[in-house]
């Protein structure tokens, strides 16, 4: 008898930004793609949040956080985040400049990787609030693997007061 091979899901955080053209278009839009990509389910998605940018003078950002059930490696989540980042107009000029579309790989599951294109768990995800605030909307007991805190602990830590319901 064969057995047919079925990849183990996992579950993964990414966040989702904009502040370029129509943001929440984009943002919608780029859930749409997610959800019609093969090995990646929407499980939950956050409300989505104005916030200030990081970097250079420009508009505010449109921000929000979704978790997914995947069945594909990091790497090739990674490379499904990008294609649709692009897909959008996404175009990597200036370092933290404007972008129609940001989508950054936060957790997948309780990895730690460390390669010259990914770090799981996202390296600066606990210093942002427009990270942590969709975030612990949606998964606040998730546990952030290289601190072994919560979510919603490490939402204390940060300065919130850019970080504006929609």
């Amino acid at each position: 008898m064969l057995l047919k091979y079925h990849p183990q899901t996992v579950k993964a955080a990414i966040s989702l930004g904009s502040n370029l053209g129509n943001c929440q278009a984009t943002l919608a839009g780029a859930l749409t793609a997610l959800e019609q990509t093969s090995g990646i389910t929407i499980q939950t998605q956050s409300s989505w949040y104005q916030t200030k940018a990081i970097g250079p003078t420009q508009p505010d950002y449109l921000n929000g956080c979704a978790t997914l059930l995947v069945e594909i490696s990091p790497q090739a989540l990674l490379e499904n985040l990008l294609t649709i980042e692009q897909q959008f107009g996404r175009v990597r000029q200036e370092h933290w400049g404007p972008r129609t579309l940001d989508l950054d790989l936060l957790l997948y599951d309780d990895l730690i990787l460390h390669e010259p294109n990914l770090q799981i768990p996202h390296p600066r995800m606990a210093e942002r609030a427009f990270v942590l605030v969709p975030l612990a909307e949606i998964a606040p007991n998730w546990r952030d693997p290289i601190s072994k805190r919560i979510i919603q602990d490490l939402l204390l830590e940060v300065d919130t007061c850019d970080v504006h319901l929609l």
